[in-house]
């Protein structure tokens, strides 16, 4: 069998291969975190774009730890499978929005040459919330996190985000170029000021002119991402090969529903990618509140109670008749928080949500949504628990979902099996767990109270009490019963 490249797109099925020529167009998007989901969704949508309008907008995408993937694509020209997967079966075809994708790590010119070309007018981000070194109260630039610490001594040879970020926007006013726009596509609440604030705060601390110029003339566009997108496997690798005839060292698989909602703020324009499906706003807040309370909320959920109660997947746990009584009543307890949004009917929204979640083709692992809690906890779970407790609503869903996260946060399954929990600030976290010793009013606390993670009004009072006596119930009956005695 052949190997995907641009010479077997002629051999590939009906309506598989790219209905454009990607070489025929250049690369005006430079991608940071050209991972799974990154290609499942924005380089879907670019692709769309280029089918139904074309322009010189194909990506060149920037993996800051791996070189393996780079190596993948550039093995098969840049193009990769996207499987879509539902109730109606499997859908098969070949993207081919990638031009290219080079490894940042220890060779920050591969990524800072590109984003000094003019040719590049967006750039897109994709790392994950703990990759951005963000102090959010700010918001500002984090000095203590490791990245920015190392590129703030070495500014010129950066590794992290925002440092690569300053360099490039430096050499481009240094060239007299215009600046590209910068495009945050993570699960940030109000991602483009945030990421603004960031590249700002670490810019004035190392040339005070050049953070006037970005913050006058950079745009930060916010958006709101969502498409449930598991990890590729082998399983994977050997769908795709039957589903196009060649072999595909880069496929991946998704759902079909795939949403992006973008505020149009473009200095030097942008792919027509709302012919992709992509919706054009003003404001992008409320989209983003909905998502990351409703979706990304209940997705922690059954992380973590999935993950101690056994279920390895999320559609494992949603066939646990208990557990999807509670991912239920979490997805209405989050809405229950938001004001009205225009065209959106949060109830049929929820229903859709719970239908994703038990979707029987996506495996989604329970474990690889439950890691970097404390990056997702404050917008997914403690900033709709505030505004419940304001408004007098029930926060038990929230409370609930606090103590699932603490019972994960112990490190170790029902069965003694130990688990990492793969969080930025798991050095931290045990330190706490270890402190606390199964009191767990003390662990519950000691969470709780890690510096910068929980809004003041739910320490202390009705909140924290609540979980930690669910936490209690998990620990002293199990979490399967503690589940089943929620849901009763």
């Amino acid at each position: 069998m052949s190997r995907l490249s641009r010479t077997a797109l002629a051999h590939l099925p009906t309506g598989v291969a790219p209905s454009y020529d990607p070489a025929a167009h250049g690369v005006g998007i430079l991608h940071f975190g050209a991972g799974a989901f990154h290609r499942a969704h924005q380089a879907a949508i670019t692709d769309a774009a280029l089918a139904a309008c074309g322009g010189d907008w194909r990506i060149a995408g920037v993996s800051l730890r791996s070189a393996e993937l780079a190596e993948a694509l550039a093995s098969q020209d840049g193009l990769f499978t996207l499987i879509e997967r539902g109730a109606q079966g499997d859908r098969a075809r070949v993207i081919g929005a990638i031009d290219r994708v080079v490894a940042a790590h220890g060779a920050p010119e591969a990524v800072l040459g590109p984003m000094s070309d003019p040719a590049i007018r967006i750039v897109t981000l994709t790392v994950t919330e703990k990759a951005y070194g963000i102090d959010r109260s700010g918001p500002d630039a984090d000095p203590a996190h490791p990245d920015v610490a190392a590129d703030l001594e070495s500014p010129a040879t950066p590794r992290g985000v925002l440092g690569l970020l300053v360099e490039g926007l430096r050499r481009r006013r240094a060239a007299g170029h215009a600046p590209f726009t910068v495009l945050c596509c993570d699960n940030l609440p109000e991602n483009g000021a945030l990421l603004r604030g960031g590249v700002v705060g670490f810019a004035r601390r190392v040339d005070p002119d050049l953070a006037k110029w970005i913050a006058a003339e950079v745009a930060f566009p916010s958006s709101m991402v969502d498409r449930i997108t598991p990890a590729a496997t082998e399983a994977t690798l050997t769908l795709a090969a039957r589903l196009t005839g060649v072999k595909d060292a880069a496929a991946i698989e998704t759902e079909p529903f795939c949403q992006w909602v973008i505020e149009d703020r473009f200095a030097q324009g942008r792919p027509d990618w709302a012919a992709g499906g992509a919706i054009f706003v003003d404001d992008v807040a409320p989209y983003e509140r909905m998502k990351l309370r409703m979706l990304n909320g209940a997705h922690s959920l059954i992380a973590y109670a999935g993950f101690i109660a056994g279920h390895a997947l999320v559609r494992g746990a949603m066939a646990d008749p208990a557990l999807s009584v509670l991912a239920r009543r979490h997805i209405a307890a989050a809405a229950a928080t938001l004001d009205p949004l225009p065209g959106i009917d949060l109830d049929a929204y929820g229903d859709e949500l719970a239908a994703r979640f038990a979707n029987p083709a996506i495996a989604h692992e329970t474990y690889q949504i439950a890691m970097d809690g404390s990056q997702k906890l404050p917008q997914r779970i403690f900033a709709p628990a505030c505004d419940a407790q304001r408004a007098g609503q029930d926060m038990r869903p929230f409370a609930f979902a606090t103590a699932a996260w603490a019972r994960y946060c112990m490190g170790r399954g029902e069965a003694g099996a130990s688990h990492a929990l793969r969080d930025p600030r798991e050095a931290e976290i045990a330190a706490v767990v270890e402190a606390a010793r199964n009191d767990t009013q003390a662990l519950v606390a000691g969470l709780l109270r890690l510096p910068g993670l929980t809004p003041e009004a739910l320490l202390g009072g009705a909140f924290e009490t609540q979980a930690a006596r669910i936490l209690r119930d998990m620990l002293a009956r199990g979490m399967v019963a503690a589940i089943a005695g929620e849901a009763a």
